[in-house]
Protein backbone atom coordinates (compact mmCIF):
# COMPACT_ATOMS: atom_id res chain seq x y z
CA UNK A 1 0.00 0.00 0.00
CA UNK A 2 1.14 3.55 -0.73
CA UNK A 3 1.34 6.07 2.07
CA UNK A 4 2.34 9.73 2.28
CA UNK A 5 4.32 10.57 5.42
CA UNK A 6 4.60 14.21 6.48
CA UNK A 7 7.69 15.07 8.52
CA UNK A 8 8.52 18.39 10.21
CA UNK A 9 12.18 18.81 11.13
CA UNK A 10 13.35 21.85 13.07
CA UNK A 11 16.61 23.61 13.83
CA UNK A 12 17.80 23.44 17.47
CA UNK A 13 15.83 25.54 19.93
CA UNK A 14 17.47 28.89 20.54
CA UNK A 15 19.35 28.80 17.23
CA UNK A 16 19.01 31.86 14.95
CA UNK A 17 16.80 31.27 11.93
CA UNK A 18 18.57 30.27 8.73
CA UNK A 19 19.40 32.93 6.18
CA UNK A 20 18.78 32.31 2.44
CA UNK A 21 22.20 30.76 1.82
CA UNK A 22 21.85 28.42 4.80
CA UNK A 23 18.40 27.38 3.59
CA UNK A 24 19.78 26.66 0.12
CA UNK A 25 22.46 24.47 1.67
CA UNK A 26 20.00 22.69 3.92
CA UNK A 27 17.58 21.82 1.12
CA UNK A 28 20.46 20.42 -0.95
CA UNK A 29 21.65 18.24 1.94
CA UNK A 30 18.18 16.90 2.72
CA UNK A 31 17.25 16.27 -0.91
CA UNK A 32 20.55 14.52 -1.64
CA UNK A 33 20.18 12.35 1.44
CA UNK A 34 16.64 11.29 0.58
CA UNK A 35 17.37 10.80 -3.13
CA UNK A 36 20.12 8.32 -2.25
CA UNK A 37 17.65 5.97 -0.55
CA UNK A 38 15.40 3.65 -2.52
CA UNK A 39 14.29 1.42 0.35
CA UNK A 40 14.56 1.32 4.12
CA UNK A 41 14.24 -1.48 6.62
CA UNK A 42 11.30 -0.77 8.85
CA UNK A 43 10.08 -2.35 12.10
CA UNK A 44 10.48 -6.15 12.30
CA UNK A 45 12.84 -6.09 9.30
CA UNK A 46 10.09 -5.26 6.79
CA UNK A 47 11.39 -3.52 3.67
CA UNK A 48 9.63 -0.28 2.78
CA UNK A 49 10.23 1.25 -0.66
CA UNK A 50 10.71 5.00 -1.00
CA UNK A 51 8.76 6.12 -4.07
CA UNK A 52 9.00 9.90 -3.98
CA UNK A 53 10.05 12.83 -1.79
CA UNK A 54 9.40 16.58 -1.67
CA UNK A 55 11.45 18.94 0.50
CA UNK A 56 10.62 22.55 1.41
CA UNK A 57 13.08 24.34 3.69
CA UNK A 58 12.05 27.40 5.69
CA UNK A 59 13.95 29.62 8.18
CA UNK A 60 13.10 27.34 11.11
CA UNK A 61 13.62 23.93 9.52
CA UNK A 62 12.02 21.90 6.74
CA UNK A 63 8.79 20.18 5.74
CA UNK A 64 9.18 16.77 4.09
CA UNK A 65 6.65 14.68 2.18
CA UNK A 66 7.83 11.08 1.73
CA UNK A 67 5.82 8.62 -0.37
CA UNK A 68 6.45 4.99 0.56
CA UNK A 69 5.15 1.55 -0.32
CA UNK A 70 4.56 -0.35 2.92
CA UNK A 71 2.39 -3.26 4.10
CA UNK A 72 0.76 -1.18 6.83
CA UNK A 73 0.52 2.39 8.12
CA UNK A 74 2.70 1.65 11.15
CA UNK A 75 5.52 0.35 8.96
CA UNK A 76 5.35 3.42 6.73
CA UNK A 77 5.55 5.85 9.61
CA UNK A 78 8.21 3.91 11.50
CA UNK A 79 10.40 3.49 8.43
CA UNK A 80 10.31 7.17 7.51
CA UNK A 81 11.09 8.07 11.12
CA UNK A 82 14.16 5.82 10.95
CA UNK A 83 15.15 7.22 7.54
CA UNK A 84 14.99 10.86 8.64
CA UNK A 85 16.67 10.11 11.98
CA UNK A 86 19.60 8.50 10.18
CA UNK A 87 19.79 11.32 7.63
CA UNK A 88 20.05 13.94 10.36
CA UNK A 89 22.51 11.89 12.39
CA UNK A 90 24.96 11.29 9.55
CA UNK A 91 24.80 14.87 8.23
CA UNK A 92 27.04 16.93 10.49
CA UNK A 93 25.37 20.31 10.00
CA UNK A 94 21.92 18.76 10.60
CA UNK A 95 22.88 16.54 13.52
CA UNK A 96 21.22 18.77 16.12
CA UNK A 97 17.97 19.15 14.19
CA UNK A 98 14.92 17.43 15.66
CA UNK A 99 11.85 15.70 14.28
CA UNK A 100 8.76 17.52 15.55
CA UNK A 101 6.15 15.54 13.62
CA UNK A 102 6.04 12.33 11.60
CA UNK A 103 2.59 11.19 10.54
CA UNK A 104 0.98 9.18 7.77
CA UNK A 105 -1.64 10.29 5.27
CA UNK A 106 -3.50 7.75 3.16
CA UNK A 107 -2.70 8.07 -0.52
CA UNK A 108 -5.54 9.39 -2.70
CA UNK A 109 -5.87 6.26 -4.85
CA UNK A 110 -6.35 4.06 -1.80
CA UNK A 111 -8.81 6.49 -0.33
CA UNK A 112 -10.86 6.36 -3.53
CA UNK A 113 -10.81 2.55 -3.50
CA UNK A 114 -12.00 2.54 0.09
CA UNK A 115 -14.75 5.03 -0.67
CA UNK A 116 -15.84 3.05 -3.73
CA UNK A 117 -16.22 -0.01 -1.53
CA UNK A 118 -18.25 1.83 1.08
CA UNK A 119 -22.01 1.55 1.06
CA UNK A 120 -24.97 2.56 3.15
CA UNK A 121 -26.17 5.89 4.59
CA UNK A 122 -22.80 6.74 6.15
CA UNK A 123 -20.83 6.37 2.92
CA UNK A 124 -19.21 9.67 1.88
CA UNK A 125 -20.07 11.17 -1.52
CA UNK A 126 -18.06 10.02 -4.55
CA UNK A 127 -17.27 13.57 -5.65
CA UNK A 128 -13.96 14.73 -4.17
CA UNK A 129 -15.07 18.36 -3.86
CA UNK A 130 -18.21 17.37 -1.95
CA UNK A 131 -16.16 15.18 0.39
CA UNK A 132 -13.79 18.05 1.02
CA UNK A 133 -16.69 20.41 1.73
CA UNK A 134 -18.19 17.92 4.16
CA UNK A 135 -14.85 17.41 5.89
CA UNK A 136 -14.18 21.14 6.12
CA UNK A 137 -17.64 21.79 7.48
CA UNK A 138 -17.18 19.09 10.10
CA UNK A 139 -20.46 17.37 9.30
CA UNK A 140 -20.56 13.69 10.27
CA UNK A 141 -21.14 11.14 7.51
CA UNK A 142 -24.79 10.58 6.71
CA UNK A 143 -25.79 14.04 7.94
CA UNK A 144 -26.00 17.21 5.90
CA UNK A 145 -23.68 20.07 6.78
CA UNK A 146 -26.56 22.13 8.12
CA UNK A 147 -28.23 19.41 10.15
CA UNK A 148 -27.46 19.39 13.87
CA UNK A 149 -28.03 16.91 16.65
CA UNK A 150 -31.43 18.37 17.47
CA UNK A 151 -33.28 17.12 14.41
CA UNK A 152 -33.84 18.04 10.79
CA UNK A 153 -33.90 21.80 11.45
CA UNK A 154 -30.61 21.50 13.40
CA UNK A 155 -30.80 25.09 14.69
CA UNK A 156 -29.02 24.47 17.99
CA UNK A 157 -26.51 22.07 16.46
CA UNK A 158 -25.64 24.42 13.61
CA UNK A 159 -25.27 27.35 16.00
CA UNK A 160 -22.96 25.30 18.22
CA UNK A 161 -20.79 24.36 15.23
CA UNK A 162 -20.65 27.96 14.06
CA UNK A 163 -19.53 29.15 17.50
CA UNK A 164 -16.88 26.44 17.67
CA UNK A 165 -15.60 27.31 14.19
CA UNK A 166 -15.45 31.00 15.05
CA UNK A 167 -13.50 30.27 18.22
CA UNK A 168 -11.09 28.04 16.31
CA UNK A 169 -10.47 30.66 13.61
CA UNK A 170 -9.84 33.36 16.20
CA UNK A 171 -7.38 31.06 17.96
CA UNK A 172 -5.50 30.26 14.75
CA UNK A 173 -5.18 33.95 13.87
CA UNK A 174 -2.20 34.33 16.20
CA UNK A 175 -0.16 31.98 13.98
CA UNK A 176 -0.24 34.45 11.08
CA UNK A 177 2.66 36.43 12.54
CA UNK A 178 3.58 38.32 9.40
CA UNK A 179 0.53 40.58 9.32
CA UNK A 180 -0.60 43.04 12.01
CA UNK A 181 -4.30 43.96 12.15
CA UNK A 182 -3.66 47.13 10.15
CA UNK A 183 -2.76 45.05 7.06
CA UNK A 184 -6.31 43.64 7.11
CA UNK A 185 -7.81 47.13 7.41
CA UNK A 186 -8.26 47.61 11.16
CA UNK A 187 -8.38 51.37 11.88
CA UNK A 188 -8.02 52.16 8.18
CA UNK A 189 -8.64 55.79 7.15
CA UNK A 190 -10.80 54.74 4.21
CA UNK A 191 -14.21 53.62 5.52
CA UNK A 192 -14.66 51.41 2.46
CA UNK A 193 -11.56 49.41 3.46
CA UNK A 194 -11.89 49.57 7.26
CA UNK A 195 -12.86 46.41 9.14
CA UNK A 196 -13.46 45.51 12.80
CA UNK A 197 -10.64 43.78 14.67
CA UNK A 198 -12.56 40.52 14.99
CA UNK A 199 -13.20 40.39 11.24
CA UNK A 200 -9.46 40.73 10.66
CA UNK A 201 -8.77 37.89 13.07
CA UNK A 202 -11.36 35.66 11.38
CA UNK A 203 -9.69 36.31 8.03
CA UNK A 204 -6.26 35.54 9.48
CA UNK A 205 -7.45 32.34 11.13
CA UNK A 206 -9.14 31.17 7.95
CA UNK A 207 -5.89 31.61 6.03
CA UNK A 208 -4.00 29.51 8.56
CA UNK A 209 -6.71 26.83 8.45
CA UNK A 210 -6.73 26.87 4.65
CA UNK A 211 -2.95 26.45 4.43
CA UNK A 212 -2.93 22.84 5.67
CA UNK A 213 -5.79 21.86 3.39
CA UNK A 214 -4.25 23.52 0.33
CA UNK A 215 -0.82 21.94 0.84
CA UNK A 216 -2.26 18.45 1.33
CA UNK A 217 -4.50 18.70 -1.73
CA UNK A 218 -1.75 20.09 -3.95
CA UNK A 219 0.47 17.22 -2.87
CA UNK A 220 -2.23 14.82 -4.05
CA UNK A 221 -2.32 16.68 -7.38
CA UNK A 222 1.43 16.16 -7.71
CA UNK A 223 1.05 12.44 -7.11
CA UNK A 224 -1.77 12.06 -9.66
CA UNK A 225 0.27 13.78 -12.37
CA UNK A 226 3.39 11.79 -11.52
CA UNK A 227 1.58 8.45 -11.56
CA UNK A 228 -0.10 9.16 -14.89
CA UNK A 229 3.07 10.77 -16.30
CA UNK A 230 0.73 13.37 -17.76
CA UNK A 231 0.06 17.09 -17.88
CA UNK A 232 -3.09 18.66 -16.50
CA UNK A 233 -4.53 18.75 -20.03
CA UNK A 234 -3.96 15.00 -20.44
CA UNK A 235 -4.73 13.87 -16.90
CA UNK A 236 -7.68 11.52 -16.42
CA UNK A 237 -7.62 11.42 -12.63
CA UNK A 238 -9.31 14.00 -10.37
CA UNK A 239 -7.30 17.07 -9.39
CA UNK A 240 -8.01 19.44 -6.53
CA UNK A 241 -6.49 22.68 -7.79
CA UNK A 242 -4.09 22.52 -10.72
CA UNK A 243 -6.86 22.21 -13.30
CA UNK A 244 -8.01 25.67 -12.18
CA UNK A 245 -4.82 27.28 -13.47
CA UNK A 246 -5.09 29.23 -16.76
CA UNK A 247 -6.17 26.77 -19.48
CA UNK A 248 -3.82 28.11 -22.14
CA UNK A 249 -0.81 26.54 -20.42
CA UNK A 250 -2.46 23.27 -19.38
CA UNK A 251 -0.01 21.23 -21.47
CA UNK A 252 2.84 22.75 -19.46
CA UNK A 253 1.51 21.68 -16.07
CA UNK A 254 3.35 18.40 -15.56
CA UNK A 255 4.57 16.75 -12.34
CA UNK A 256 7.75 18.83 -12.29
CA UNK A 257 5.77 22.05 -12.54
CA UNK A 258 3.37 20.81 -9.86
CA UNK A 259 6.29 20.12 -7.50
CA UNK A 260 7.68 23.61 -8.02
CA UNK A 261 4.26 25.13 -7.43
CA UNK A 262 3.73 23.07 -4.25
CA UNK A 263 7.08 24.17 -2.85
CA UNK A 264 6.17 27.76 -3.72
CA UNK A 265 2.95 27.44 -1.70
CA UNK A 266 4.81 25.94 1.27
CA UNK A 267 7.51 28.63 1.16
CA UNK A 268 4.92 31.40 0.85
CA UNK A 269 2.75 30.23 3.73
CA UNK A 270 5.81 29.58 5.89
CA UNK A 271 6.76 33.22 5.48
CA UNK A 272 3.22 34.10 6.52
CA UNK A 273 3.67 32.32 9.84
CA UNK A 274 7.30 33.19 10.58
CA UNK A 275 6.82 36.88 9.86
CA UNK A 276 9.43 37.25 7.11
CA UNK A 277 7.27 38.17 4.10
CA UNK A 278 7.22 41.68 2.65
CA UNK A 279 5.46 41.18 -0.67
CA UNK A 280 4.72 38.50 -3.23
CA UNK A 281 7.84 37.41 -5.09
CA UNK A 282 6.65 36.02 -8.43
CA UNK A 283 3.61 35.11 -10.51
CA UNK A 284 3.53 31.62 -8.99
CA UNK A 285 3.09 33.21 -5.57
CA UNK A 286 0.26 35.38 -6.91
CA UNK A 287 -1.49 32.21 -8.08
CA UNK A 288 -0.75 30.53 -4.75
CA UNK A 289 -2.30 33.46 -2.91
CA UNK A 290 -5.38 33.26 -5.14
CA UNK A 291 -5.76 29.56 -4.30
CA UNK A 292 -5.25 30.28 -0.60
CA UNK A 293 -7.83 33.08 -0.61
CA UNK A 294 -10.34 30.81 -2.38
CA UNK A 295 -9.70 28.06 0.16
CA UNK A 296 -10.10 30.47 3.09
CA UNK A 297 -13.29 31.93 1.59
CA UNK A 298 -14.79 28.46 1.12
CA UNK A 299 -13.99 27.56 4.73
CA UNK A 300 -15.59 30.75 6.03
CA UNK A 301 -18.69 30.26 3.87
CA UNK A 302 -19.14 26.68 5.06
CA UNK A 303 -19.10 27.85 8.66
CA UNK A 304 -21.35 30.87 7.90
CA UNK A 305 -18.56 33.21 8.96
CA UNK A 306 -18.09 35.16 5.72
CA UNK A 307 -19.55 38.66 5.68
CA UNK A 308 -18.61 41.90 3.93
CA UNK A 309 -16.11 42.89 6.62
CA UNK A 310 -14.23 39.58 6.47
CA UNK A 311 -14.23 39.66 2.65
CA UNK A 312 -12.80 43.18 2.78
CA UNK A 313 -10.12 42.05 5.24
CA UNK A 314 -8.98 39.33 2.83
CA UNK A 315 -8.98 41.79 -0.09
CA UNK A 316 -6.93 44.28 1.94
CA UNK A 317 -4.32 41.62 2.64
CA UNK A 318 -4.10 40.67 -1.04
CA UNK A 319 -3.56 44.32 -1.96
CA UNK A 320 -0.88 44.80 0.72
CA UNK A 321 1.13 41.81 -0.53
CA UNK A 322 1.42 42.96 -4.13
CA UNK A 323 4.76 44.39 -5.15
CA UNK A 324 3.19 47.45 -6.83
CA UNK A 325 -0.23 49.05 -7.27
CA UNK A 326 -1.31 46.74 -10.11
CA UNK A 327 -3.10 43.93 -8.28
CA UNK A 328 -5.14 42.49 -11.14
CA UNK A 329 -2.93 39.45 -11.60
CA UNK A 330 -3.90 38.06 -8.18
CA UNK A 331 -7.56 37.81 -9.14
CA UNK A 332 -7.48 37.72 -12.96
CA UNK A 333 -5.22 35.07 -14.49
CA UNK A 334 -5.63 36.60 -17.94
CA UNK A 335 -3.26 39.34 -16.78
CA UNK A 336 -0.48 36.86 -15.99
CA UNK A 337 3.04 37.22 -17.31
CA UNK A 338 4.21 34.53 -19.79
CA UNK A 339 4.43 31.02 -18.38
CA UNK A 340 8.24 31.02 -18.59
CA UNK A 341 8.29 33.91 -16.10
CA UNK A 342 6.03 32.47 -13.43
CA UNK A 343 8.86 31.54 -11.07
CA UNK A 344 11.07 34.54 -11.91
CA UNK A 345 11.50 36.97 -9.04
CA UNK A 346 9.86 40.38 -9.47
CA UNK A 347 12.78 42.21 -7.82
CA UNK A 348 16.30 41.37 -6.72
CA UNK A 349 15.28 41.30 -3.07
CA UNK A 350 12.26 39.03 -3.67
CA UNK A 351 12.45 35.65 -1.94
CA UNK A 352 12.86 32.58 -4.15
CA UNK A 353 12.98 29.05 -2.78
CA UNK A 354 16.01 27.23 -4.23
CA UNK A 355 13.82 24.31 -5.37
CA UNK A 356 11.68 26.49 -7.62
CA UNK A 357 14.21 28.42 -9.67
CA UNK A 358 17.57 28.04 -11.32
CA UNK A 359 18.56 31.51 -10.17
CA UNK A 360 21.21 31.71 -7.43
CA UNK A 361 19.53 32.83 -4.24
CA UNK A 362 20.70 36.25 -3.11
CA UNK A 363 22.44 36.63 0.22
CA UNK A 364 20.79 38.97 2.73
CA UNK A 365 21.98 42.58 2.62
Amino acid sequence: MTYVVTVDICIPEGTPEMDPLQRAGAVALVEDGLDAVRAVEGPDGVQVDVLDTIVAVHPGGALLKVVVDAPALEFAEGSVQVLVDELLERTEVLADWTIERCEVELHQDLARESLAAADGPDAPPDDLALRRARHTAGAPSGRSAGEGADGPDGADGAATKARAARARMLELAAELRAFPPAVFGVEADDDRRAVPAESARLAAGALVHATDTLVDELFEDVQVLAQEDATVAECEGPLWHLERLPDRYALQYDARFARRFLVTVIALTTRFTDGSIQHLSCVAEELALRFLLNEATTTLELHDLLDDHVSTALANLADALCVDTDHDRVHHPTALLPFTSWFTRFTEDSYAHPSTTDEPEAAPQ
